[in-house]
């Protein structure tokens, strides 16, 4: 289940400088880390150290997007949480999928748009209790990155 805390928190982990220190190469066999490389790169993983960027030809991992990094790195480091912040709308459809695949926890500073993806089951922590409706994900998202006062984390 994805579950969501947020507003500022201590001890998150940013997953681009993660992803740059402490990725393994053999994450990149999985057809799903492989789906996520194409969905949101546009890039097709080759093998080894080398992926086919349309735009920029081979390229090595540590040169793949911020986003994709960080989605990378929830995907594989379930013990962490990870600021999906940089996540744009792009990544998320796979966030949602990773949280269907796996137990993950991640802190978000902005309200990602959820509308389309429904149902939903995400639980943010803030609140303790677990969304199925984006107007749901939204209200809850919006109180607390506007006012996380006492409720929030």
């Amino acid at each position: 289940m994805l579950k969501i805390l947020f507003g500022a928190i201590d001890n998150v982990a940013y997953g681009p400088r993660w992803f740059n220190h402490s990725y393994e190469i053999i994450w990149f066999d999985d057809t799903f880390v492989q789906e996520m490389v194409a969905k949101i790169d546009g890039t097709r993983y080759v093998g080894g150290y080398i992926f086919d960027s349309p735009t920029l030809g081979p390229i090595s991992p540590e040169k793949l997007s911020g986003g994709l990094k960080t989605l990378v790195m929830i995907y594989e480091r379930t013990d962490r949480i990870f600021d999906a912040t940089s996540c744009g709308p792009n990544c998320t459809p796979l966030l949602l999928e990773i949280g269907r695949r796996r137990d993950v926890t991640v802190n978000l500073r902005y309200c990602m748009p959820m509308d389309g993806l429904e149902p939903l089951d995400i639980e943010i922590i803030n609140a303790g209790i677990t969304v199925h409706r984006a107007k749901e994900y939204t209200n809850l998202a919006l109180k607390f990155l506007t006012h996380p006062g006492k409720d929030a984390y």
